[in-house]
């Protein structure tokens, strides 16, 4: 502001000495010595460590943090930074500025670090002097990888996940959701069984985890009990081998139910003819008829322990022949739903007979005439249900609409591969599991198409782009624009590290 003004300033300058050691001129400091020799006369880095062994398991990629304790860690990863710097001794008597990795061969089991650190030294000068540590890698395998290696069946907890239906879709999803959790990420084995699927796990506790985790996506019930391998009487050791039997709930998703009296009176009169629409911890149930919705959750559904009537592998695809909506368009639930009434005939009974049954359906938003539909036919089933023959003078309807059908528009759409894929488990096959290997493949695909129609069961999966899928078959995503599809902005990039690609990081590093 003083020369703004026109003032006259005398510039400072910062004067210089000679530098005890060696003359030449320098910022005078504390020391009164230059870097050079201020370095030359006294050593920061002494006493501290250069050269540290660490163990590391070769088979999980873990590095042991004394004295128990197995830390995951990548190569030139932060985690790993963090534990060589706290392996290091005698750290506390300087202080740590900069931490970074020096590239080493990948098969060298060589890790080098470069510190920088700062030191008060002669008379109040600070030194900052940066040096090398070298880690060196033992080969050790976890006691984990030990136990697998020395006997893969060698499991301490097991948890056998069985559900009494006549379909797998219920573990297909539950797979899904168990991939997107990462819940089966410590089981040393998972085999497919007729019913089920058994997860093995080195550990009681990661068993225990697990059956919470289906606890809280599924409606079930458990019971444990456990073996005696082994014991050491002088020591008070006992091993035992431990086993979570979980039965998960057979109502599933678009099940018709007929609800028990008491379950009815307890939901408000609800039905006693209802959907099941959603299954999470609880069983959301939907009447088609009055547009009604209830929820049981796990305690009140084992308190009864009701079945389904009728199960989805039993829908039958009708044709809607007319419709008029009686109700305006509500929503229940997050869903939109209209009750219209509407007649219908069975795509089976074209040119044998001329059957139109006049029916109640809550999908009158969504079904127009000439539209086909996937539903139930009471009309021609033969139920033998004991919570039904409980509701005397119960007029059933003759038909009861579950969902549109969009099977005529697929059939071009997915002539070829879906732009879209999904992950899955490792399982290994049961030998003495009887498995129809068309009828798994079968009800995949419907899983699939469930997928496409239903936003709201994708939100707690993960879907994939599908690297087969050629941009070239997008000309044939013209037919059938109506069916619905997965949108693109919910695909995710499959990451996959190839041997080719490391091969060329290598070259370009060189």
């Amino acid at each position: 502001m003083a020369e703004e003004a026109g003032m006259f300033v005398v510039h400072q300058t910062v004067g210089s000495v000679l530098c005890c050691k060696c003359g030449i001129p320098m910022a005078p400091n504390a020391a009164n010595m230059c870097v050079k020799c201020l370095r030359s006369e006294v050593d920061i880095t002494e006493g501290l460590q250069k050269h540290v062994t660490i163990v590391h398991c070769p088979e999980c990629d873990c590095y042991l943090q004394p004295p128990r304790t197995w830390i995951k860690a990548q190569l030139e990863s932060k985690e790993l930074l963090t534990f060589c710097v706290k392996r290091l001794k005698n750290l506390n008597k300087v202080r740590l500025v900069h931490a970074e990795f020096i590239w080493t061969e990948p098969h060298s089991k060589r890790i080098k670090v470069k510190l920088k650190v700062q030191k008060e030294v002669l008379n109040g000068a600070i030194l900052e002097q940066s040096y090398v540590v070298e880690f060196v890698q033992q080969e050790h395998m976890c006691e984990s990888c030990s136990r697998v290696q020395a006997n893969p069946d060698q499991w301490v907890a097991s948890v056998q996940l069985r559900q009494h239906v006549s379909h797998r879709r219920t573990f297909f999803y539950l797979e899904q959701l168990i991939l997107r959790h990462g819940a089966a990420a410590s089981a040393i084995k998972i085999k497919q069984m007729e019913q089920g699927i058994d997860f093995f796990f080195a550990n009681r506790s990661h068993g225990v985890k697990f059956v919470e985790f289906v606890g809280k996506v599924t409606p079930v019930r458990s019971r444990s009990d456990k073996q005696l391998v082994s014991q050491d009487s002088k020591s008070n050791n006992y091993n035992y081998k431990h086993t979570f039997s979980v039965e998960i709930s057979p109502i599933c998703r678009e099940d018709l139910i007929c609800l028990p009296p008491k379950v009815r009176s307890s939901l408000g009169n609800l039905g006693p003819l209802v959907i099941c629409t959603k299954v999470t911890n609880s069983i959301a149930l939907f009447d088609p008829l009055t547009l009604r919705q209830g929820f049981l959750d796990t305690d009140q559904y084992w308190r009864y322990s009701f079945k389904s009537l009728h199960t989805s592998r039993e829908l039958v695809e009708y044709i809607v022949l007319d419709m008029e909506i009686i109700s305006p368009e509500v929503n229940v639930g997050g869903s939109r739903f209209a009750l219209a009434d509407a007649q219908v005939a069975r795509v089976s009974d074209f040119g044998k007979n001329d059957t139109i049954f006049n029916i109640k359906t809550h999908l009158g938003h969504l079904l127009n005439p000439g539209d086909y539909a996937l539903g139930y036919d009471l009309y021609g089933a033969n139920s033998n249900d004991d919570e039904l023959e409980k509701y005397k003078g119960l007029v059933i309807p003759d038909a009861i609409l579950i969902k549109k059908s969009y099977e005529e528009k697929r059939q071009k759409k997915h002539a070829k591969a879906r732009p879209w894929k999904l992950k899955s488990l490792g399982m290994e096959v049961d030998d003495k599991a009887k498995l129809d290997q068309e009828k798994v493949d079968s009800e995949y695909e419907h899983f699939l198409k469930d997928l496409e129609e239903n936003p709201e069961m994708r939100l707690n999966i993960s879907l994939y782009h599908n690297e087969e899928y050629q941009q070239s078959e997008m000309a044939s995503m013209t037919d059938g624009e109506d069916a619905p599809s997965v949108p693109l902005e919910e695909l995710l990039a499959d990451l996959e590290l190839r041997d080719d690609e490391d091969e060329d990081d290598s070259s370009m590093r060189e």
